[in-house]
C-alpha cells in the first residue's frame, strides 16, 4: 500500500488536514521563532504552553490523544500527527493501529511534522510576547497609580483607587506588583475613622483580591478600620457589604485574630441583612460564610443568639440553595449548643418541621446537622417537642436514615431519637404514625 502523500495543490499538512499557504501564514503569522530579549536565547515551547492562557487554541494544534497542544509532533503513514509522546506510549500498550482511524499501520515508521511544529511554536511564541508586554505594561500601571495615591487626595485619590482595583481585578500580575511595591500598607492606611465610603469601598474592594500577610492583617485588625468596615457593611452597596464580609473572614484566619472585634449588635445586624436579600444570592452566601466563622468564636455566639438569628435563619431555611443552606445549618446547630440557643429554637414554630424536610433530601452534612439540631430542640421538652416532631414526619424520616448507607454515628442517633420519639405513644399509635408499617414490623 502506497505511503501517505500530501495534497497535489501547493500547501502545507498539518494533523493530515491540507492548509493553504495563506492559512498557514494566518496560524503561523510568518516569521521564525520569537527570541528571548534578554538572553538571546530561542524561548522554550513547553514553558510558553503552560505559561500562556488561552481560552481558544488551533485544533490543529491538539493532539487527539491527550486533547493537549502538541510539542514534537510526528505524523503517522495514515497522514494523522500525534505528540511523540502519546503515540510511543499507544504503542507500547500493543496497539498497532492509528487512534483516530483505527486503521492498521502498513508502515511503522513516525515522521517529524516541522510544518506544525514551526506553526505551534511562532503561534505560541506570538502569544507569549504579547501576554509578557500586556504584563509589563499592567506592572508600570500599577507603579504609577500606587505613586499617584501617595499623594492624591479628593477625587483624584478616588479616581486612582478606581483605576487600581479594575486592574487587579483582571490581571493577576498587577496583585503581585501592587504587593511587591508596599501598595497594601499605602491603602490600608486609608481607612480610619474618617475615611469617606467612596474611598473605603474602593479600597476595600482592591484589598480582598491581594495576598495579605500577617502584618498586613494585623494592621487592618485596628479597632478603627474593623468600624469602617461595619459601617459598610450595613450602609454600602451590595458589592462592598460583599468585599466587607470577606476582608472581615480573611482577617478571621489569622491567629492573632481577637473576637473582640467582631463582638459587635452592629456587625451581625448587617450580616443578617444581607443574608435576609433575596436578591443578592451572592451576598446570601458571602454572609453566611461570615457568619459560620464567627460561630467559632464561643465568645460571640449568645450575641447571635440576642439579636435573632435563630428565627430569622429557620424561616430562610426552605429557600436556601444548598451550599447556604448547609452554611444556615453548621450555624442553628453550633447556636443550638447554648441554652438559649435551644430556648430560641424550640419557640420557633417552624424550627422542628424545617429540620424534618431536610432529613434525607439533601446531602449527609445536612441530615447530620438537622438531626443534631432536632436532639437539642427534643432533649429540651421531650414531651411536647417529640410529639410535634413526630407529627411532622419524624419518625419516617429517621427510619430512611437508619436504612440509608449513612455512617454509623449518624444512625445510632436516629436510632436514640426514634427511642425518645417513642415514649409518648402506645407501639401501634407509634407504628401508625410511622407511615412505613412493614418496614417498623
Amino acid at each position: 500500500m502506497p505511503m501517505f502523500q500530501p495534497s497535489k495543490r501547493d500547501g502545507v499538512v498539518v494533523a493530515g488536514q491540507v492548509l493553504d499557504l495563506d492559512t498557514a501564514a494566518v496560524l503561523g503569522g510568518g516569521g521564525g521563532g520569537i527570541i528571548g530579549a534578554a538572553t538571546g536565547d530561542k524561548l522554550d515551547l513547553k514553558k510558553m504552553i503552560e505559561e500562556v492562557d488561552l481560552p481558544e487554541i488551533p485544533s490543529v494544534f491538539i493532539c487527539p490523544i491527550s486533547l493537549e497542544p502538541m510539542q514534537d509532533p510526528i505524523t503517522l503513514c495514515t497522514g494523522q500527527t500525534y505528540e511523540r509522546s502519546n503515540i510511543l506510549k499507544w504503542f507500547n500498550l500493543g496497539h498497532y493501529n492509528c487512534p483516530t482511524t483505527m486503521q492498521e499501520l502498513w508502515d511503522d515508521s513516525i515522521t517529524p511534522n516541522r510544518t506544525l511544529y514551526h506553526l505551534i511554536y511562532t503561534w505560541f511564541s506570538q502569544k507569549y510576547s504579547l501576554m509578557k508586554k500586556k504584563s509589563e505594561d499592567v506592572q508600570g500601571r500599577v507603579s504609577e497609580l500606587i505613586q499617584t495615591l501617595k499623594k492624591a487626595k479628593g477625587q483624584a485619590r478616588i479616581q486612582a483607587l478606581k483605576e487600581l482595583r479594575q486592574v487587579v481585578t483582571l490581571h493577576a500580575t498587577a496583585m503581585k506588583t501592587v504587593v511587591d511595591e508596599g501598595g497594601v500598607s499605602l491603602i490600608s492606611s486609608l481607612l480610619g475613622p474618617f475615611t469617606s465610603h467612596a474611598v473605603g469601598s474602593e479600597a476595600i474592594a482592591i484589598l480582598v483580591n491581594l495576598e495579605l500577610d500577617s502584618e498586613s492583617k494585623t494592621n487592618l485588625m485596628q479597632p478603627t478600620k474593623i468600624s469602617l468596615m461595619v459601617d459598610m457593611l450595613n450602609e454600602g452597596s451590595v458589592e462592598t457589604k460583599i468585599n466587607c464580609t470577606r476582608l472581615i473572614e480573611k482577617l478571621m484566619e489569622e491567629k492573632e485574630f481577637r473576637s473582640e472585634s467582631i463582638s459587635s449588635h452592629r456587625l451581625l445586624v448587617g450580616l443578617m441583612r444581607l443574608v435576609k436579600d433575596k436578591r443578592h444570592s451572592n451576598g446570601i452566601l458571602s454572609g453566611l460564610r461570615l457568619l459560620r466563622s464567627i460561630c467559632l468564636h464561643k465568645q460571640v455566639m449568645s450575641l447571635i443568639v440576642s439579636i435573632g438569628a435563630i428565627p430569622q435563619l429557620v424561616e430562610l431555611l426552605p429557600a436556601l440553595e444548598p451550599d447556604c443552606l448547609e452554611l444556615a445549618l453548621f450555624i442553628l446547630d453550633a447556636l443550638s449548643s447554648l441554652p438559649e440557643g435551644k430556648a430560641a429554637l424550640k419557640d420557633c414554630g417552624n424550627s422542628i418541621p424545617n429540620m424534618v424536610k431536610l432529613l434525607m433530601s439533601v446531602s449527609e452534612s445536612c441530615t447530620q446537622y438537622a438531626l443534631s439540631i432536632l436532639w437539642s430542640v427534643c432533649e429540651l421538652d421531650p414531651e411536647e417537642c417529640s410529639s410535634v416532631a413526630v407529627e411532622a414526619g419524624l419518625a419516617a424520616k429517621l427510619l430512611l436514615v437508619i436504612q440509608s448507607g449513612c455512617n454509623p454515628v449518624l444512625k445510632q442517633k436516629s436510632s436514640e431519637l426514634l427511642k425518645l420519639c417513642s415514649l409518648n405513644y402506645t407501639d401501634t399509635i407509634f407504628i401508625s404514625k410511622c407511615k412505613l408499617t412493614r418496614t417498623i414490623q
